[in-house]
């Protein structure tokens, strides 16, 4: 692998201004593309061969009327008064939101009787003539502008409903340029150059902007989630910017041992280069797994995130060398450093505290071991506390018009009228027939935790007849779940039940049913990918269980804070949230590979050292000493910019941010300064140990096989005196 990335970036480096061209001229097709001809955001919150599917599909099908996406606009007067004094504002709202395209039908309030007992609250239900998936941001952004005017009459006026909120944009805070300028001042600190710095935040920014131009363009051949776009972004960033850096850390260290411009390149594309390679592919790896679910919106999640990766890794080996060989000598001169007058000296790897550290675990590993796997397990301990469910318009902000119509929805007519449930009836099938329906529907209207059955209405053929149903609780609450599992056990077999409340549940239990076979692909891929690369049967399994460790702690931290509310107000949360049930798939799919980023760049300088000294416990602490600061560094990197995503409005996007920062922290922390060394230690030369037979019949594609220094390299440090 080392030999393909030294080709890439010497070829690169040799004609920088072709491969900057290249890339600009990428740039400059993509980008406008996606503004042309790309498709939007939409979530496909459809579980395949759910009942709740097929009772979507016999609508679109033989009813299309009553399969069209629905809207409230929810209108509300002042305290103490009635809506009917306002009667001239709602109706001339109502009458505009008539004339949005794609709106079917707009019900009065005051002639459909959509009051609330006290005559304060009122709904004009918006019925389109697509389905609710189907239905444009534009649309809806008339649809806000149509009710706007009813304010300037004192009235409270919001939008929301099943296709509102499926169809609302996330706002973003702003926090992640504040990220970005974060990260830029470690790069600072880490390079002692601006120029230095500068390089891995132009490189990440660049990867990003291809890697969500072909987001966009993707969303023209297939259903891509509202969410693709953050949690691309947010992984691009992070792993953007810490390619980047382990590159040009290995030049700088490569150029201060007495290398010129060109052979410190070289050499550090064919060993950093291979570990961002090998790195980013177990990354793009675990995010193409989220296909294994079955699930459109997870699929598009995982694809589009792998997209930015690869633009990531791909920046990294061609435009990074490009860049680095017109850059010079510039990249390696501070100009406080030449301010002072200060130069760099070579410094031991047992002068540093990383050595002395490494060898402090190793001296007494069982202890360190035991240690840090408590701390873990504790951390990871509210995690088996879970509670798992698809996130409605109530976990969102109240700052989203959706929101606050979720609100006033539940204060005037009760939680449940938020979780519509559709019963439909094949009357082509053996079961219920049109002379069943009332008693089937006095049969649901009995059932526990049902508050409302309604009128049924029947297909123009007279096959199908649907019954709109009303539980008594919200959602998102699992008693609704119940309640709606004890209505498909009640109707017969021809009678399906739907709506957006019985498809999420439908969503959260294939998930649930997913989730081990998804896991352990994951971590065979992973077992497999180490094994090959390091020439191991210990490591990969040793790495295997550390990254399980501070997943779990991950999870853990965030069922603490989203869940159970602890330092909930730091994080400023309006209250507690059950965990979204595709966060848990979604986390282990990114902390996994993000886990592996470090373990790859930490093990195959580990990797380097044994090969030189052939002493286990010294190469793990020339290892750490040798990539502790730039590690470190990253680390911190990463750490800030998922962090400044916590600040975003939407819950599952700080969900997000703070189970990814979590990770990487406890990863780069407690995993590998603390576990790593220990059990490193304790197996001595059998980690490196692997069956002549099996050696024989792996492909050759790791590190390895890179070219060695003589000696250990040294780590480099300011001279004494020099300050």
């Amino acid at each position: 692998m080392n030999r393909i990335t030294r080709r890439i970036g010497s070829a690169s480096a040799r004609r920088p201004w072709v491969t900057i061209a290249t890339w600009v001229v990428a740039l400059l097709l993509v980008l406008p593309l996606a503004g042309t001809v790309g498709g939007s955001f939409v979530d496909d919150l459809v579980a395949p061969g759910s009942q709740s599917e097929k009772a979507m599909e016999l609508l679109e099908e033989r009813f299309p009327e009553a399969s069209g996406g629905e809207a409230m606009a929810v209108f509300a007067a002042p305290e103490g008064e009635r809506l009917e004094r306002h009667r001239s504002a709602v109706d001339a709202a109502v009458a505009r939101i008539a004339d949005v395209e794609h709106v079917a039908t707009a019900a009065d309030p005051f002639t459909a009787g959509t009051l609330s007992p006290d005559g304060r609250i009122g709904f004009a239900r918006i019925t389109f003539d697509v389905p609710a998936m189907d239905v444009d941001p534009e649309e809806i952004s008339a649809l806000t502008d149509a009710i706007g005017p009813a304010r300037g009459d004192g009235v409270v006026a919001e939008l929301g409903g099943d296709a509102v909120f499926i169809n609302a944009e996330t706002k973003t805070s702003g926090a992640e340029a504040a990220g970005l300028l974060t990260a830029l001042v470690i790069l600072v600190v880490a390079f002692g150059t601006i120029v230095a710095a500068l390089v891995p935040i132009a490189l990440a920014l660049v990867a990003v902007a291809a890697g969500l131009g072909s987001v966009v363009l993707l969303a023209n051949a297939m259903d891509v989630s509202t969410a693709a776009p953050t949690i691309g972004a947010m992984i691009g960033l992070g792993i953007g910017i810490d390619y980047a850096l382990f590159i040009v850390a290995r030049h700088r260290e490569n150029h201060a041992s007495g290398q010129d411009n060109a052979t410190a390149l070289s050499n550090a594309m064919g060993s950093s280069g291979a570990a961002v390679l090998f790195a980013g592919g177990a990354v793009v790896v675990a995010m193409a797994a989220l296909t294994l679910t079955g699930l459109g919106f997870l699929t598009s999640i995982g694809l589009s995130t792998a997209l930015v990766v690869l633009f990531a890794v791909a920046s990294a080996l061609t435009l990074l060398p490009a860049l680095l060989s017109l850059l010079g000598d510039r990249v390696h001169q501070g100009r406080r450093a030449r301010r002072r007058g200060r130069k760099r000296t070579l410094k031991k790897p047992e002068d540093t505290a990383w050595w002395r550290f490494a060898h402090r675990v190793s001296g007494r590993p069982w202890r360190h071991l035991l240690a840090a796997s408590a701390v873990l397990l504790a951390l990871a301990a509210p995690a088996l506390r879970m509670e798992t469910g698809f996130p409605d318009a109530g976990d969102d902000s109240t700052s989203t018009t959706h929101r606050r119509a979720y609100d006033l929805l539940a204060e005037g007519f009760g939680p449940g009228f938020n979780a519509p449930l559709l019963i439909v009836a094949d009357l082509t099938r053996p079961g219920a027939d049109a002379e069943d329906v009332p008693a089937l529907s006095r049969r649901i209207a009995a059932v526990p935790g049902i508050a409302t059955v309604g009128e049924p209405q029947t297909s123009a053929a007279g096959d199908t007849v649907v019954l709109p149903v009303l539980p008594t609780t919200a959602p998102a609450d699992a008693e609704t779940s119940r309640t709606l599992q004890r209505v498909r056990d009640l109707v017969p077999d021809n009678v399906s039940v739907s709506g957006l409340t019985a498809m999420t549940d439908d969503l959260t239990e294939q998930l649930a049913h997913t989730l081990p076979a998804f896991i352990t692909a994951i971590l065979a891929a992973s077992f497999l990918l180490l094994m090959v690369m390091f020439r191991s049967v210990a490591l990969p399994l040793k790495a295997v269980v550390v990254n399980l460790l501070s997943i779990g702690g991950a999870y853990g931290v965030v069922v603490a804070v989203f869940q159970w509310g602890w330092l909930g107000a730091l994080f400023n949360l309006e209250g507690t949230f059950q965990i979204a049930s595709p966060m848990p798939t979604i986390f282990f799919a990114v902390l996994f590979a993000l886990s592996m980023d470090y373990e790859v760049f930490l093990l195959s300088r580990v990797r380097e050292e044994y090969d030189a000294t052939g002493d286990p416990s010294e190469s793990v602490a020339r290892g750490m000493a040798a990539t502790g600061r730039v590690i470190t560094s990253a680390a911190l990197i990463m750490t800030v910019v998922f962090l400044s995503f916590v600040a975003n409005p939407s819950p599952l996007v700080k969900m997000m941010g703070l189970g990814l920062a979590t990770a990487i922290v406890l990863d780069a922390t407690i995993v590998r300064m603390v576990l790593v060394p220990a059990t490193m230690a304790l197996l001595g030369r059998a980690t490196w140990w692997l069956p002549r037979w099996l050696d024989r019949r792996l492909p050759r594609i790791g590190v390895e096989d890179a070219d060695r220094q003589p000696h250990p390299e040294p780590v480099l440090a300011p001279a004494a005196g020099s300050r």
